[in-house]
């Protein structure tokens, strides 16, 4: 967003976000491992990687079919504390998927309902590398989301897992990142319509229509996990998520989160353009002397904001003065985030996949799995098991609406969503807390395990 002072005569903030609707797909994909879904967090992305809203009668659509679904299959797991979840296990189970043609198992697909990975053992005696953390039985909520029945939370998904492990490289070097941004050329078309612009008098849609085809479509970027993946989805349904929620295209359902929108004084003057966009923050990973046990704690999602500057040849970022109300909103989005994540699962799916990242470089950067004798080839090899590909977002379209707000225009916002794995599983520090629950984990392993989890 940036404020644009025109001048007295113009008495409205305008707010130029990247929001379209359309109705999407939700039939699930075929012939990869029973995985994927089109639709993710929310949104849809059509044949020409234009993303948008789901239609409501396809959100509908969708819960009723993700919930006979869910009825009609065996397990629907339970809540625990401490699932234990084998990887040695999960292989075995995607190996026999592979072969046969057949669909996962509903537990194995859904990593047995864990909600998240508190900690990672490696059993060499088992050849083993065992998640643990809390889970929950699985339910459909309203808007079509498969999440924990008594938190609400989503729980984590083999899919993501493959993506990560398979990304690991990828990631290494500029970590993982989705963006959603207006082209430099669209900056340069709208600060020509704004110079241009008399006073507004009346109805202003038809600026707001000029603005939208001056800026145009929003084009989206993702590095470090494939763009076609579901991965890729939840990084960006994120991202378009707090967007619309920051430009007041739909509510937080938090009284405490109002839109940024909504914190824009009137009579500001800046010609910054204010960026959000979320980081996870963890404390150092715990591991034992022997480096078989390891704790993931302290995950922290937070907003960040810093202020772009229209130049006469586009954008220059991080070059404008600091918006304190940007900052305003980003600390209410960051104390908020976890409550958020309970009204939009979405956040919560990224957080999810945030630590699916961390464990999967943890796992391979540390030779984990060698470690423990776990091969983990079959979930490594993209030619052997496919999963589901999705169409690659590209772009959002550009919404302009408008509150008065004094003599200033507030224009769109930029940002996205940013973290490095690398770093976060490279900063450790050795505890002896963890090894004797790694003893107690793996001693409570059933002789015959019937599925892949046990608590």
């Amino acid at each position: 967003m940036s404020a644009i002072r025109l001048g007295s005569a113009h008495r409205f903030a305008v707010v130029a976000a990247a929001f379209a609707a359309t109705i999407g797909t939700v039939e699930s994909a075929r012939g990869q491992m029973g995985f994927g879904n089109q639709a993710v967090g929310g949104i849809s992305v059509d044949a020409r990687g234009i993303v948008a809203n789901l239609d409501p009668r396809a959100v509908e659509s969708l819960a009723a079919e993700r919930r006979k679904a869910l009825e009609a299959g065996e397990w629907t797991g339970t809540a625990g504390d401490s699932r234990k979840v084998s990887l040695k296990a999960i292989v075995a189970a995607v190996g026999e998927a592979a072969a046969t043609n057949k669909p996962l198992p509903a537990e194995v697909t859904y990593l047995g309902g864990l909600q998240r990975i508190d900690h990672v053992f490696v059993d060499p005696d088992g050849h083993d590398v065992v998640l643990v953390g809390p889970a929950d039985s699985l339910a459909v909520d309203a808007a079509g989301n498969v999440v924990g029945a008594s938190t609400g939370r989503p729980p984590l998904l083999l899919e993501d897992l493959i993506v990560a492990l398979r990304a690991t490289e990828q990631a290494r070097s500029g970590g993982v990142t989705c963006s959603i941004d207006p082209s430099p050329e669209g900056l340069r078309r709208l600060q020509g319509l704004l110079a241009n612009q008399g006073a507004v008098r009346g109805d202003p849609q038809a600026l707001f229509a000029a603005m939208e085809e001056a800026v145009g479509p929003q084009r989206v970027t993702l590095a470090g996990v494939p763009a076609d993946s579901r991965f890729a989805r939840v990084l960006v349904a994120a991202d378009y998520r707090m967007k619309r929620i920051g430009m007041g295209h739909e509510p937080s359902g938090l009284k405490t989160l109002p839109s940024y929108l909504a914190l824009v004084p009137g009579g500001g003057k800046t010609n910054a353009l204010p960026r959000f966009w979320l980081e996870a923050d963890y404390d150092p990973i715990a591991r034992d002397a022997d480096e078989l046990a390891w704790k993931i704690g302290g995950r922290r999602m937070k907003c960040l904001t810093e202020s772009d500057a229209l130049a006469g040849d586009g954008v220059k970022r991080g070059g404008g003065a600091a918006d304190p109300t940007a900052r305003k909103w980003c600390a209410a989005m960051t104390a908020n985030y976890d409550a958020l994540s309970r009204k939009h699962p979405v956040f919560a799916d990224l957080a999810n996949c945030i630590d699916l990242a961390v464990v999967a470089t943890l796992i391979r950067g540390n030779q984990l799995d060698a470690r423990a004798g776990c091969d983990l080839s079959v979930l490594l090899d993209g030619s052997a098991v496919p999963l589901a590909r999705y169409e690659v977002p590209e772009t959002v379209a550009t919404v302009a609406t408008g509150v008065r707000k004094g003599s200033a225009w507030v224009v769109t916002a930029s940002g996205g969503i940013s973290f490095q794995p690398w770093e976060i599983s490279a900063h450790t520090a050795e505890s002896a807390e963890s090894a004797p629950l790694r003893t107690a984990a793996i001693a409570a392993r059933p002789t015959a395990l019937a599925g892949c989890s046990w608590d």
